[in-house]
Formats: structure tokens, sequence, C-alpha cells
């Protein structure tokens, strides 16, 4: 009918890049006036696909690993107003053209505070006590008796734990670590926190101080221009033979090769990943060959990512 011809040219389009639960679809699918369309596969959306899916949309709902720049903006046209994404973090998102075009962006900050930051307490346990080294043992039969000075660890009692990015993450880290026995916390970021550190008795330093004072060092904050490959050579050459390095915040705030050399060199301990660049990494890549590395495959949440809020 008319009518009808009507009302679907003036609904409300939404463009949805990826697989997301069905409830959620189903949310958008069932408002009134509201017409989906949406990259129907767990594997993320071409580009090509991208650009053509949102042209003409007023809603996009993407993920992550959807770069959402300039050229999406345009091939949408005028009609897009608003931008969710389904993650923590929204470093894929070029935020300044976004907001010359008034375009409302939504994004779920809390949503993964407590599952993340039971991964990064994870990798932090697994890498400090050599948790994948013995199981390579068991498996390849390196375990041939106990030896009392064999695959020892290193314990959080008594240590201090530097936690970059004092957030709703990193809060959420350090909250978890202190029944361990944990001595002093550090933190670093773009400012003290005086009210979110007292819980902790957390002091703020400059990131030079804590890679040299901490035992344990967590990556919890956003990726920035300010951040980007902060954790290099130097910061590596400054941290403890014995220390322990954790990221669960973005891949690029680390300079890999540069962990590599750190990690293959006996300059620090072990690591702990749940985030690298690129994701997920090579099977070849030079980081997996080594024991004293573990990742973590972020099955079953939208992003780990997590923005340092």
């Amino acid at each position: 009918t008319v009518a009808g011809r009507v009302a679907a040219a003036m609904a409300m389009s939404v463009f949805v890049t990826r697989r997301i639960p069905a409830e959620g679809l189903r949310v958008l699918s069932q408002a009134s006036g509201c017409r989906v369309q949406q990259w129907d596969s767990e594997e993320p959306v071409p580009r090509a696909e991208l650009l053509a899916g949102v042209a003409g949309a007023h809603g996009l709902l993407c993920l992550l690993s959807d770069r959402i720049d300039r050229e999406v903006l345009d091939a949408a046209g005028p009609g897009l107003k608003v931008i969710s994404t389904l993650s923590v973090g929204f470093d894929h998102l070029a935020l300044d053209e976004i907001k010359k075009r008034g375009i409302r962006v939504g994004y779920t900050p809390d949503v993964l505070t407590d599952a993340t930051a039971e991964l990064s307490v994870a990798l932090l346990l697994s890498a400090c006590r050599r948790l994948p080294e013995a199981a390579q043992q068991v498996r390849s039969g390196g375990w041939t008796t106990w030896k009392p000075l064999w695959m020892c660890g290193y314990g959080l009692s008594d240590s201090t734990v530097g936690i970059i990015g004092l957030g709703r993450i990193g809060q959420a880290v350090a909250r978890r670590l202190k029944p361990f026995g944990v001595r002093r916390f550090l933190y670093t970021g773009s400012g003290p926190k005086p009210e979110s550190a007292a819980e902790f008795g957390a002091e703020f330093v400059p990131l030079a101080r804590l890679a040299e004072e901490s035992d344990f060092v967590v990556v919890t904050c956003a990726l920035t221009p300010a951040t980007q490959g902060m954790c290099n050579k130097d910061f590596f050459a400054r941290m403890k033979k014995t220390s322990v390095f954790v990221n669960t915040s973005r891949g690029a705030v680390v300079n890999q090769e540069d962990l590599y050399e750190a990690l293959a060199q006996g300059q620090i301990a072990a690591a702990g990943l749940d985030v690298t660049t690129p994701e997920p990494l090579p099977t070849d890549h030079p980081l997996l060959s080594l024991q004293n590395c573990g990742e973590c495959a972020r099955a079953g949440s939208p992003s780990s990512g997590t923005g340092g809020t």
C-alpha cells in the first residue's frame, strides 16, 4: 500500500557490522520504525561490504575491529546520526570527524570491567607461577622428578604492583590483588587520582619509576597518541629481571619487538598478553616461540580492551 511504502521510506535504518547476541538484535528489530541490516557472520565485515552497508543508514552498530573513519562516514551520508560500538575502547572511531558531523556515539564502558580484571589477574598468576611452561613440561616429558629449584616462580606476597591506568579496570585489578598480600601499589597515567587510589594506598609515580620499582606491571590504560608504544626498550630495560609484565589494554601500547627482546634475553621474567598487534598474532610470530610469554584469546567477550576509564 501507499501507506506501507511511506512508512518504509520513513523507517530508521541501522547497519550492524557483525553477528551480535540475539537479544540485542531483537531489541533493534522490534523498535518502532527501525529497519535493521546486518553482516551476519562471526568474521569481520569486509571493507567494501561495510561501505555498502552503511550507505544511507541512520544508525551504525559496530565492533572494535571496524575502522570507522572519514571514508565510512562519507559513505553513510548526512543521515547518519548515531554510532554505537560493542566495546569498551573507542580508538577505532575517528572521534574528531564524528564530532564535526554532529553524530552521537555510544559505547559500553563498564560491561567488561570484572571480566577484564579477572583475566588480568589470571594472566599475572599464570605468568608469575610459570604455569604454561610447567604444563608444557608435563606434556613433553620434561617433568622427571621433584626438584627443589625447578619451575620456581615469583610470589605476590610483599610485592609491589604497578598499574598503568588506574581507571575502572585498573582499580578492579588492584581490588582483586590486594588480598594476595601485595605490599605496595604504584600507578601512573594522565594525572593523579587520589580518590580512586585511596582504597589501595596507591602512589602516583612517573612511568620510569613505576617500571623500576614494580615486581608486577599491569597495563590497563587507553590507547592514545601519548600511550602508543610507551612500553618500549627503555621501559623494559628499567624493569627488574624478576618482573612480570601483563597487558590487557591495547596491543599498540607495547612495542612488541622490544618486548620479545626483553623476554628472550631475560631482561624481564615473563609476560601475559591479552592483546597484541595484530590480533590474532601470526602463528610464526616470535613471541609465540617463547615459553615465558603467555597469551589468551578473548573468547566470549566483545572486547577486553579497557579504554582506561
